[in-house]
């Protein structure tokens, strides 16, 4: 049988990531990854076509079994990835000096070093045949601009953008790698951050095109697995409805 070529998101039972599955289902098969099994479900269900897609439970902040893991997966279930976007991530809101090296490592594991393993796992023709075309990864502006509290967060994605910028060189012309930075988005993660009605007001102001949505990014990585962005490769494409823009905020 020959295998289904596949599109991996990690993350994808987060707000983020199960709204860019949404987007994507009707045209791709998809292999969603997370840790939480009856999350995964819901996203796949309210996929198009949830029997096209497929799950991939693992946790990421146990980047050494992804060597196992992965190469298995694909081989039991006969699928190949051409496409593969990195929506896994950890947002700890903390001041440098309450940030233990537990908690710092667990940032850079799963927001960065995961990521690497699984391209450098894909980039294997033993493993995916020598089918990935395309990588886009959800960083964030704050891996470009300072924010408090944000430190090994932002450490984490300004190193998945370097990551990004260098691959894009390396794996150029068969493999485009590009980044979107989203700016001010509701999730689960970051729904702490709007509970102070003061905090949000000044957010929303500060946002030309007020604050945004999951599908908002959804919609972004789309047109970057698209043929529409043939010629984009190695950028940060900034989706922050005007935020960074904004120099009297």
């Amino acid at each position: 049988m020959e295998p289904r070529l596949c599109t991996l998101i990690t993350g994808a039972s987060s707000v983020i990531g199960n709204s860019i599955a949404t987007v994507l289902s009707p045209n791709r098969n998809l292999i969603l990854h997370g840790r939480d099994l009856p999350r995964l479900n819901e996203t796949r269900n309210g996929c198009t076509d949830p029997e096209c897609h497929h799950l991939w439970p693992m946790d990421l902040r146990e980047p050494e079994h992804l060597e196992k893991s992965l190469p298995e997966f694909l081989l039991k279930q006969q699928l190949e990835i051409d496409s593969f976007v990195h929506c896994a991530g950890i947002l700890k809101i903390l001041p440098m000096r309450q940030l233990d090296l537990l908690q710092a490592r667990e940032i850079m594991t799963v927001n960065f070093h995961s990521a690497a393993e699984i391209i450098r796992l894909l980039l294997m023709k033993s493993v995916n045949h020598r089918r990935l075309k395309n990588i886009v990864f959800i960083s964030s502006i704050t891996s470009k601009f300072g924010v408090k509290g944000f430190n090994h967060y932002s450490a984490s994605k300004g190193a998945l953008d370097a990551l990004m910028r260098s691959l894009s060189v390396e794996l150029a012309p068969e493999i485009r790698v590009n980044s979107i930075l989203p700016g001010g988005i509701r999730t689960k993660t970051t729904e702490s951050m709007f509970m102070d009605p003061q905090l949000e007001g000044r957010l929303d102001a500060n946002y030309p095109l007020g604050l945004g949505q999951p599908a908002d990014i959804a919609a972004s990585v789309e047109f970057l697995l698209s043929d529409q962005s043939r010629w984009i490769t190695g950028q940060q494409l900034v989706v922050d409805g005007g935020r960074t823009s904004n120099i009297s905020a």
